[in-house]
């Protein structure tokens, strides 16, 4: 138990003082201790004051490089590449809106015209921008309008967002990719993970519906019934709902 000696403490008895006086031997080596342990960490940082003093520039030094980065050379280069960006972009959705010679537009915008970049330039020559990324979608979208799956596969596999929606119609076209090339087992898994990355009322049942198919097509009718299932259970008002009972009827069937 603790003992807190009071003020003007006069020990009434020997045993008492012999208590006081070990009370105030064992206080006097602490304070000694401490006063040793003191001097040596004084010892200790007087003669490695360069290399302490030298760590702390090193973290300095680089603290400010990184600001300096952010402010005055990537800034700036983020800034360069959204204004490139915007070029290519009137091309793409003049081929989206267009009724002859989508290819061509398509392929302005990748290529880039009139000196201008497109999204392939601005991919290579703004590497980790947001500008980069956002080119990386368009392209391998403006690849797959083209009827060109397997680049469509590389771009929209290198895109990453942090917008749950956007990355999961980037899974889901690449599952589209695949189920054009005729391989519904890895479009299968790209549907998977697409309805997966994020639960909503306009990617997951358009998802979902389109893994259901594809496991159709693989024969795995356990699993497309699940799946549509889940539409009827879950999206009843969305689009693919419509038709969900003869999708339903078909997994039951094995047809």
């Amino acid at each position: 138990m603790a003992t807190y000696k009071k003020r003007g403490f006069k020990p009434k008895n020997k045993e008492e003082q012999q208590q006081f006086d070990e009370h105030e031997s064992t206080t006097a080596e602490v304070f000694s201790t401490l006063d040793e342990s003191a001097s040596k960490s004084e010892e200790w940082v007087a003669k490695n004051q360069n290399y302490i003093l030298g760590a702390i520039g090193v973290v300095a030094v680089a603290i400010l490089a990184y600001l300096a980065y952010g402010q005055f050379v990537k800034g700036p280069k983020e800034l360069s590449a959204s204004n490139e960006l915007y070029y290519p972009q009137q091309y793409f959705v003049q081929a989206v809106n267009a009724t002859t010679q989508q290819d061509s537009l398509y392929a302005l915008s990748l290529e880039g015209a009139e000196g201008k970049y497109g999204f392939l330039d601005i991919i290579q020559e703004y590497p980790g921008t947001k500008a980069a990324n956002q080119a990386t979608y368009a392209a391998g979208m403006a690849y797959m309008n083209m009827q060109k799956y397997e680049k469509a596969i590389d771009y929209l596999e290198d895109f990453s967002s942090d917008d749950m929606i956007f990355a999961a119609v980037a899974k889901g076209r690449i599952g589209d990719a695949f189920m054009q090339l005729n391989q519904p087992k890895e479009a299968l898994g790209y549907y998977e993970q697409a309805f997966e990355h994020d639960s909503n009322g306009f990617s997951t049942p358009k998802y979902l519906y389109k893994a259901g198919i594809a496991a159709l097509d693989l024969k795995e009718n356990e699993k497309a019934l699940k799946y549509f299932q889940r539409i009827k259970d879950e999206f009843s008002k969305s689009d693919e709902a419509r038709t969900i009972d003869a999708f339903i009827g078909m997994a039951k069937s094995g047809k």
